[in-house]
């Protein structure tokens, strides 16, 4: 991902008011990671599973923060049972930051990420996330407040899935 698109993504989150982030390090979206660690309006939680990055986000928001959840795709998968129990049945807002590895405007697609990367957005919809799909940075500072907007307003997390520009 270029430079400046991380420095957006960063600088938007700041804006929509997002102060805390677990995430279990990948590669399409991790040039954020820097650049966030270096501002000291946030915390930075990193996690040896997204089951872990999902309770974390969850047990900050609990505490006050405003708290946001990073990682690929096939992430969601593994950590579908902490979102259904935990953030949905408890209501606990939290923004899911997803990179879509496997997506059909993935730049660096491939056999290993094809198949779940299909299954992203059916995984979402049977979970009842809310969530919505950004291809370039176009417009990049409203969807992410809207999205932190949504997921106060709903009490659940809420999910932008990142592609295309994001993915190279």
């Amino acid at each position: 991902m270029d430079a400046k698109l991380a420095e957006k993504i960063a600088g938007a989150l700041e804006q929509a008011g997002i102060d805390f982030m677990s995430y279990l390090p990948e590669s399409r979206l991790s040039q954020i990671l820097p650049i966030m660690r270096k501002d000291g309006r946030f915390k930075l939680a990193p996690s040896a599973s997204e089951t872990d990055a999902v309770s974390i986000a969850v047990g900050a928001t609990l505490g006050g923060r405003r708290a946001a959840c990073y990682m690929e795709s096939t992430g969601v998968y593994v950590s579908c049972y902490q979102l259904l129990v935990v953030a949905l049945h408890l209501r606990v807002p939290v923004l899911l930051l997803v990179s879509h590895l496997g997506g059909f405007d993935d730049q660096r697609n491939s056999f290993l990420y094809s198949l779940p990367g299909r299954r992203l957005i059916p995984q979402f919809m049977a979970l009842g996330i809310e969530y919505k799909v950004l291809a370039d940075g176009q417009d990049l500072e409203a969807n992410v407040s809207n999205a932190v907007r949504t997921m106060n307003a709903l009490r659940e997390p809420v999910a932008l899935v990142f592609t295309g520009e994001f993915t190279v």
